[in-house]
């Protein structure tokens, strides 16, 4: 019984030790959104430097060409420092996403 409680204790010591320890804590500084039937906007902003911002709207409504188009730009600090960015469209010929980061065609 002294080995087993002796084991625990070890494996719960090595689980804290194994746990990132500069975990950060993010808030929410900004949600919106607004949603209807034919279109929606939304977009959040977090302390820790994300930001992302999105609009789709319903075109051709009815028909048999009727999709959705949708218009949006997220960033982001990535672990080396650097905020990325991205804009980008999708639609109808797929999602575009255009970036200083991205490989160019």
């Amino acid at each position: 019984m002294k080995y087993a409680l002796t084991f625990v204790f070890i494996a719960l010591f090595a689980l804290t030790m194994a746990a990132p320890a500069d975990e950060q804590h993010v808030e929410i500084l900004r949600q919106d959104a607004d949603i209807a039937p034919e279109s929606y906007k939304y977009g959040f902003e977090t302390s820790d430097g994300t930001q992302h911002d999105e609009e789709g709207q319903l075109k051709n409504v009815g028909t048999d060409d009727e999709a959705i188009v949708v218009k949006g730009s997220y960033k982001y600090v990535g672990d080396d420092g650097v905020t990325y960015q991205v804009s980008y469209t999708a639609d109808e010929n797929g999602f575009q996403p255009v970036g200083e980061h991205l490989p160019k065609a």
